[in-house]
This record gives structure tokens, sequence and C-alpha cells, in this order.
């Protein structure tokens, strides 16, 4: 055992003996977690990725999806491997300074994830608050009191406990997958009406292979979202098992999805029409189904946002609270409420720094920037486990890997990453840049002031 094993032999020894101290509370089965990973990767993306990728590949966009659940495989394995050998909350930082040692590293990915998940709360508030003031016909009553007051209830829910906040996120994301259901039942009736191999006569010279490579760039962020089930792996019984299970079951059920409101998008819109609608899957469904009523939908897209922004927020909390514990933030983050079981100060935290965020209108800039950050973060972890599956002495796993997968998946993330910087828009790549310089200087205030 060597000194690091032995550190953290003796930490988990004192946390169980000193009573004083409440700790997260372990009640999130694999139903649960599966649907959490679920909900997390649904969310409002699909509704419009789908329109851009078949701008990008045609009829074939379904073979887009496919694609990208391989390369989105790489890192989930990835993930579901760390979560059943490393059940930590704030594991993505745990287990980059478990790899390399250095703290400056885990620092970044960790605040990379908070502020990720800080500036997708934000956008979801801000989302939200449009539709409720569309749904209610209260058009006056600012965006931003809404908003505000959508945190509010988000905080409370997250702060109430865990069980309460996967019970909220179960219905959400049954109502979310409803929605895609809906679409796709809609659309039976058109299914074989087209060719699903069909590509752009324009870009037709590319190869199809090539232009289902590109479109699958894209839709690879519909598959984001696998991660957020390793934060919450401490309050996960018996993660080793139940974490692998979530992730992989999450991923495949998502897949069949995505395929399916694929072909039901390019069966009723010509794929031309599709990428130019302002709101891709409400183009569908009012031309297969034109009685629909239009506020089910907004209805379905609230439920979507809610169940995105409570994922983010539990992320971020507890990513603050595992950080807490590895020492890199002051120990104050990693209280747990006595009676809720909660990371309550963390939760606290991220409510001061979300309500400013959310009533500035200024976050959609940060949130592509974010995204680039994320990369970096997925490249990271999947290094991490590279070079821990190839150090003697790790604790093993109940689902080990090969090493050549996170070693593809970190190359392929880090590929992604300069695509997304040589070819995107150039404001991205500057903000993530500031975002990294902020995480930089908190890191050596916080070296400074934490003995």
């Amino acid at each position: 055992m060597d000194a690091q094993d032995r550190r953290e032999a003796r930490s988990l020894s004192e946390a169980r003996t000193n009573t004083a101290a409440p700790r997260l509370r372990r009640s999130i089965g694999p139903f649960q977690l599966t649907l959490y990973a679920l909900g997390s990767m649904l969310g409002s993306g699909i509704y419009g990725l789908v329109g851009q990728a078949a701008g990008i590949v045609g009829n074939a966009v379904w073979l887009a999806f496919v694609t990208a659940l391989f390369a989105a495989l790489l890192t989930a394995l990835t993930y579901a491997s760390l979560g059943s050998r490393y059940p930590r909350a704030g594991g993505a930082a745990y287990v980059a300074q478990r790899a390399f040692g250095w703290p400056i590293i885990s620092f970044v990915v960790g605040l990379a994830l908070v502020c990720s998940g800080l500036t997708s709360v934000a956008t979801q508030s801000r989302v939200f608050s449009l539709n409720l003031a569309n749904l209610l016909g209260v058009e006056r009553l600012p965006v931003e009191a809404l908003a505000v007051g959508f945190l509010l209830v988000m905080s409370g829910i997250v702060f109430r406990g865990i069980r309460e906040s996967m019970w909220f996120n179960v219905v959400c994301t049954l109502v979310e997958a409803a929605g895609l259901l809906i679409v796709i039942a809609v659309s039976l009736s058109y299914w074989g009406s087209v060719d699903y191999f069909e590509v752009p006569a324009e870009k037709a010279d590319a190869g199809t292979a090539l232009l289902v490579l590109q479109g699958s760039i894209l839709t690879f962020f519909a598959f984001i979202g696998f991660e957020d089930t390793y934060n919450v792996a401490e309050e996960v019984k018996d993660p080793e098992r139940t974490i692998p299970i979530a992730i992989v079951s999450a991923m495949l059920l998502a897949t069949v999805l995505y395929i399916g409101v694929a072909i039901s998008a390019v069966s009723v819109v010509p794929y031309g029409e599709l990428a130019t609608a302002p709101a891709p899957l409400s183009a569908v469904l009012e031309r297969a189904a034109p009685d629909f009523p239009a506020i089910i939908m907004i209805g379905i897209t609230m439920f979507a946002v809610a169940n995105t922004a409570l994922v983010n927020y539990i992320t971020a909390s507890r990513m603050l609270y595992g950080m807490a514990n590895q020492k890199l933030l002051p120990p104050v983050m990693g209280r747990v409420h006595a009676g809720r079981h909660t990371p309550h100060v963390a939760i606290f935290v991220l409510l001061l720094v979300l309500l400013p965020l959310a009533m500035s209108g200024t976050v959609a800039e940060l949130a592509s920037a974010t995204v680039l950050l994320l990369l970096f973060v997925f490249a990271i972890v999947n290094a991490s486990l590279f070079v821990l599956k190839r150090r003697a002495g790790e604790p093993p796993s109940r689902f080990e890997l090969p090493a050549a997968v996170p070693l593809f998946g970190a190359l392929f993330c880090f590929g992604l990453l300069a695509v997304r910087v040589a070819t995107g828009d150039v404001k991205a790549p500057l903000i993530a840049g500031v975002l990294v310089a902020g995480i930089l200087v908190i890191y050596a205030f916080v070296r400074r002031e934490t003995p």
C-alpha cells in the first residue's frame, strides 16, 4: 500500500468513527441512476441537433447517431470503469489527481465541470422562464424574475435530499422520453417513404462515409450527460456494480430513441427543410399530426429543461464537495447537512453564483465555451484510466476494460477538441481560455489560503 492509499484509508477510517460528521446518504439504485443518466443525455439538445445533423448528412442522419454512439461509448465506458474502481463524489478530479499527481490538473478538471454545470443551469433557467411566460400568457412579467424563482425551486429540491431529487428526475425523464416517443408514434406511417442512405446532392462527392463522420461529430454532443452519474457515486447503492449498469443502459436507451427520432424526422420533413427549421421536431409534429396540441410540447420542453438544470446543479454541488474532501477547496465546501444529508454549503455557494449569471442574459457564448472545457475533461479522464490501468497496485474494477478503450477515447476527445477550435467561432476558444485563466487564479488563491 503506497502513501496515498494509506492517507485515504486513514481518512475513511476517521470518517467512519467520527459520528458527529454527517455524510451523504446512499439511496440510489440501478433504475434511478439509469434514468438519471438518460435524462441528462436527452435534455433539450436532441430537439435541435437532429435538424443540424440532417443538413450535413441528409436522410442518413440516423447513421450519424449510430457512429456517434461508438465514439461516445469510448468515454462512457471509461467513466463506467472508473466509477466501479473509485466510486467517489467529484470522481473526475480525484482520478486526475491519482493518475498524474498534479493538484493543478485536478483543480482545472473539477472547476471546468463546475463551470459547465453553472452555465447549463443558468441557460436552462432562462429557457424555462421564456416557455413559462409563453404558456401562462404573462409576457410582461420579467424573464429574470421567473428565472430567479426557477433557481430557488431547483436549489430547494437539491438541498431537500438526493432521494427527492432522484424521484423528480425520474418523472422528468419519463416525460422527456414520452415526448420523443410521441414524435416517433405520429411518424410511423411515414416510415419507408424515403431513401435512408440519401445524402445532400451538393455534398455527394465527399462520400457518404465522410459525411456520416462529420455528422457524428455533431451528434456526439447528444450523448453528453453520462458523466454526471460519476459525481453521485457516494450516494449510489453498490456503486461498483450500479454505475456501469446505469451508464451502459442509458447509452443504449438514448441511442434507440435518437435513431427512431432521426428516421421519423427525415421521413416526415425533407432534410433540407429540417435543417433550416428553428424547431425541427415541432415541424415534424405540425406536419405529421397537425391537430396535436402545441401546449403539450411546450410542457414537455419545460420538463426537459428542468431536468437538465437539476442534474447539472447536483453535479456541480457534488464536484465542489468532492474537491473539498481532496483538500483542493476550503473544507467548508465539504460540509454535509445533518438532517438532509446534502452538501448544503456547496449548494448555497452555487446559488449565489447562479443568480447574477442567470439575470445577466449573456450565458449563450459562455455555454459554447464550456463545451470545449468538457471535451478537455473527457480527454484527461480517459488518459487517467489509461495511466492507472498500467500502474501496479491499483484496486481492481468489477468493470474492467482493455487499455485501448481509454487510449482511443483520449485521442478522440483531443481530436474533437482540435476540430471544434479550428472550425468553430473564435469567441468560444477565447472565452474558454479566459475561464481557464480564472480557474488558475482561483487555484493560486486557494493554495495560498488552504494549509
